[in-house]
């Protein structure tokens, strides 16, 4: 029991390890702080579902080490952003963009949702039976014939 204790406290107390190493920060504390956020929202091209800031793969240590150049040479967040996806296209974006061709695929998740509501509430209310009817008096008078029995 005692040793679940340690294993719990180990699990809870563990703080996610990230990528950057130590040799790859920058010493302003202002611009490692844009360096952090701009790993955060540039993909590793490698891995495909990482950020370069959680990546271990060589491509995503280049990557940041690139970053923190451009930022420097004094280049803005858009820029370095702009940089990237000249080079490796929008894939290399965490987020894509909204423009383009990028439109379509925003819009055809909720378009296609809303689509399918629709559809489903068309098809209930046109087989929906209608209550107007009634029974014949043939129809009635089988029906209370079947109930006796």
């Amino acid at each position: 029991m005692k040793y679940l204790y340690s294993v719990l406290m180990m699990v809870f107390l563990a703080v996610p390890a990230l990528a950057v190493q130590p040799d790859e920060m920058l010493s302003d504390p202002l611009l490692e702080t844009r360096a952090r956020s701009l790993d955060e929202i540039i993909r590793c091209v490698q891995c495909q579902s990482e950020n370069i800031a959680s990546s271990n793969a060589d491509w995503a240590k280049d990557a940041r080490l690139m970053v923190r150049q451009l930022l420097l040479e004094g280049r803005g967040d858009q820029e370095i952003m702009s940089f990237f996806v000249e080079r490796y296209g929008e894939r290399v974006l965490m987020t894509p963009q909204l423009n383009g061709s990028n439109l379509i695929l925003w819009v055809a998740g909720p378009l296609m949702l809303l689509l399918s509501f629709g559809g489903i509430f068309l098809y209930s209310r046109r087989t929906k039976p209608n209550s107007s009817e009634g029974l014949t008096a043939e129809e009635e008078a089988r029906l209370n014939e079947l109930l006796k029995d």
